[in-house]
């Protein structure tokens, strides 16, 4: 048989023409697909003609269907001579080869794609949950592959916080990403699963948000035209940043009511696709890409931390993802006190509406409302425990990072590790931990604030008063004892005429820096026994 099938092969060699005989360099393969179609096709040029198509059939299919483990025209590889060995060309021939066919199955970016596709476009807003079910791991490594150009793959490092609080900390740095935000990853995927002709009429969208930002920038990377309807209580910085991004802003209402009229009324006008931030399928696939990254980058996982909130789609999709590669990891959810829409939304088995929520920029999307009860379902099934923690645990995160990771972010970012700090979570003493830091917009003039409050909740800023006679000396006296107790004066203040005390007597307030909580408390003890009339200002 190997005699046979070397003869046949020296036949179509000496037929070759000297066009072939230019590519004798490379090693053909006389039983693939592509080849096979010259030795038998060739011969009857006018017969290719008339049946072109039935010949192709017959001569790639076998009893049990198409063998489709190539594309005709695609070169084919380089192959080793040994592999003729035991193969007769008589058999195949004589049809005594048995075949098999091997399909790889991967529709899930049509899937996803027909989900928007269903939206009518006539409609001024999208409403993509109505017209999704939960997403599947399928649908997020379909996200995974089709956004891996398009965003930063973050990296999740281990943290010098991790002695500090008994655990191997390792953070995954999202707020690294191009507008500050994972927003991005959902976005991107959603914007790219857009029909062809709706990415030519454009999008619209009203907040400033990081969903806005996110819109603003990949929707000019794709040269999609972005609308952005702003209050005009917006921070001038954050309008100048959208625009930069490459949207068209618009200002108008007092409200964040008012501009998301004005926008579903020029996207109804205008044919503007409406988006708003919604537990879509599609956009929850894309934010799971955090799960996959998160367990590749880290072996041996024993939990990850999410910020979790009303806007909870991170927590979902992510959730999604772990607990298919690895159901042992324990995924936790972290929201602020101030706000517990997701655990009351989670008790009350439906997304809440009327939870009061905090307009303040420092809170962003942890204080907005649940928006979805695909995320409330995909949090409730998968979702191990989820944690409220107070303000101040969210400062004092903040500084923490700051700190020791030279990383600013906001409180959406910190409220992850907020959880570690305030001691939530004591049972993950030990183990190996990864906090998803997921923003990093926090406005310049909530900086300076946050950094002070911060520095005083960890008491390492403190105040005190004393009352002093007006004597020369009395003054450097004390700061001779602060010297000595080596703690930094920040400010120092003295009033003389809105006195209660004594004549002639001077009352000093001093705010000083110290290094701890331990060091704040010798410091203390040593002012008191000084002057034991000295008051401290509780923070």
């Amino acid at each position: 048989m190997n005699f046979a099938a070397q003869f046949l092969y020296s036949r179509v060699l000496k037929n070759r023409s000297p066009r072939d005989h230019s590519r004798e360099d490379e090693d053909y393969d006389p039983f693939w697909q592509s080849y096979a179609e010259q030795l038998f096709l060739k011969k009857d040029d006018n017969k290719i003609k008339k049946q072109d198509a039935p010949a192709l059939c017959d001569l790639h299919c076998c009893k049990d269907g198409p063998i489709r483990n190539g594309l005709i025209g695609q070169k084919p590889p380089s192959i080793n001579p040994e592999r003729l060995k035991d193969f007769g060309e008589e058999d195949y021939l004589n049809g005594d080869v048995k075949t098999w066919e091997m399909k790889i199955v991967s529709r899930n970016e049509e899937l996803l794609r027909d989900a928007l596709s269903r939206v009518p476009q006539s409609s001024s807003r999208t409403s993509l949950s109505s017209y999704n079910k939960l997403i599947r791991f399928e649908d997020i490594s379909a996200a995974a592959f089709k956004i891996q150009c398009g965003v930063q793959k973050t990296p999740c490092m281990y943290s010098r916080l991790s002695k500090q609080y008994g655990m191997d900390i390792y953070l995954k740095k999202e707020f690294l990403q191009y507008t500050g935000s994972v927003k991005e990853r959902g976005v991107l995927y959603l914007l790219t699963s857009l029909p062809q002709d709706q990415q030519r009429k454009g999008v619209i969208v009203a907040s400033d948000s990081n969903f806005s930002m996110a819109v603003a920038y990949h929707a000019s990377e794709l040269r999609i035209p972005v609308f952005v309807i702003m209050s005009t209580s917006t921070s001038p910085a954050r309008v100048k940043m959208c625009r930069e991004y490459g949207a068209m802003v618009i200002s108008y209402g007092t409200t964040a009511k008012d501009s998301q009229t004005h926008a579903r009324r020029l996207a109804q006008e205008n044919g503007y696709l409406y988006l708003e931030e919604e537990d879509s399928a599609v956009y929850l696939s894309g934010l799971g890409t955090v799960g996959l990254e998160v367990y590749e980058q880290v072996p041996k996982l024993d939990a990850v931390i999410f910020p979790a909130g009303g806007h909870c789609g991170l927590l979902a999709g992510s959730a999604a993802a772990l607990k298919h590669l690895n159901p042992h990891i324990s995924v936790i959810g972290v929201e602020s006190e101030s706000f517990p829409v997701l655990q009351q939304s989670l008790k009350a088995g439906h997304p809440i509406e009327d939870q009061a929520c905090s307009n303040h920029h420092f809170y962003g999307d942890v204080s907005g409302l649940c928006f979805g009860s695909n995320s409330l379902q995909l949090t409730g099934k998968l979702v191990d425990k989820v944690v409220a923690v107070r303000e101040e645990d969210i400062l004092i995160s903040m500084l923490r990072l700051l700190e020791y990771e030279r990383a600013t972010v906001d409180a959406e970012g910190a409220i992850g590790l907020a959880a570690l700090v305030a001691g939530k979570l004591p049972e993950l003493k030990g183990k190996r931990v990864a906090v998803v830091i997921c923003s990093g917009n926090l406005e310049l003039h909530l900086l300076q604030q946050c950094i002070a409050r911060g520095l005083t909740l960890d008491n390492r800023v403190c105040r005190f008063s004393l009352v002093l006679s007006d004597c020369p000396g009395d003054i450097s006296k004390l700061l001779e004892i602060l010297a000595r107790e080596e703690a930094r004066v920040l400010d120092i203040k003295q009033e003389r005429t809105f006195v209660t005390s004594e004549l002639f007597t001077v009352e000093v307030t001093c705010t000083v820096e110290t290094r701890d909580k331990i060091h704040t408390a010798q410091l203390r003890n040593a002012l008191l026994e000084r002057y034991p009339t000295a008051a401290w200002t509780e923070r």
